[in-house]
């Protein structure tokens, strides 16, 4: 246990908390939303069972991932390079990162609010199909960024549910934050970006101390608290609405 808790690794446990609260909220309100396309007595269930399987979901990929990373054999090399195992899980997980922080923040600011959602059929089977299906995609990325930040897996595990926890209590008041505070969402995902390009350049065995990365994700959170303290303070217009690929059909 004292292994464990270290300052590295309680920074880690940290940063990716509030990392899976903010990218993770989505999961969150995609699951209430598309639950509300089901008769009143079947939404209760539906939303318990979304979360179960989304908790779920992201730690049989950690356990899973963790093994893979473990799997230092040398397969072949690339441009004098040794590729093993552990190094294909950290290229192809650093360029999903960077793919899908890219086309986040493209379907943000110029998607269509709603169209993800419109496309699901409102049967019990048929959301908690979705649900599976669209949990999956998003506890990949979670499970990435986890591998990511940390090496520790119990560091790992330990984050995702304390997030999922701090979700369902406050998913509401977080929603309305970062609905609020669009550029916290914006933040998040060119974090995404900037740990997608880590695990990508170590996948060919150039190492970055995670010191640096902590230290620029907490550089910029500065920065941006800042910014939100000087906006609260002044008469600035409103901020840039965001659009929602799940969002109630009106």
């Amino acid at each position: 246990m004292d292994q464990l808790l270290t300052t590295s690794n309680l920074i880690g446990f940290l940063t990716l908390a509030l990392m899976e609260v903010v990218l993770g909220i989505d999961n969150v309100i995609f699951i209430s939303i598309l639950a509300s396309k089901l008769p009143a007595e079947q939404q209760q269930r539906a939303r318990q069972v979304g979360l179960l399987l989304a908790l779920g979901t992201r730690i049989l990929l950690l356990l899973t991932l963790s093994w893979i990373v473990g799997l230092t054999t040398p397969l072949f090399n690339i441009l004098g390079a040794e590729i093993s195992g552990r190094d294909l899980v950290m290229i192809g997980g650093g360029l999903f990162l960077i793919a899908k922080a890219t086309r986040e923040i493209h379907e943000r600011l110029e998607g269509e609010t709603g169209h993800a959602s419109a496309k699901v059929a409102p049967s019990f089977t048929a959301v908690i199909t979705q649900i599976l299906l669209l949990d999956v995609v998003f506890s990949l990325d979670s499970v990435i960024t986890a591998v990511g930040m940390v090496n520790e897996i119990a560091i790992m595990i330990a984050a995702v549910i304390t997030a999922v926890a701090v979700m369902l209590l406050l998913a509401g008041r977080i929603s309305n934050f970062v609905n609020q505070h669009p550029t916290v969402k914006m933040l998040a995902l060119s974090f995404l970006l900037l740990i997608g390009l880590t695990l990508l350049v170590e996948g060919f065995e150039v190492h970055i101390p995670k010191g640096y990365i902590y230290f620029a994700m907490g550089f910029s959170i500065f920065v941006e608290l800042l910014n939100l303290r000087a906006r609260s303070r002044s008469a600035a217009a409103a901020p840039v609405e965001l659009h929602q690929p799940y969002a109630p059909q009106s």
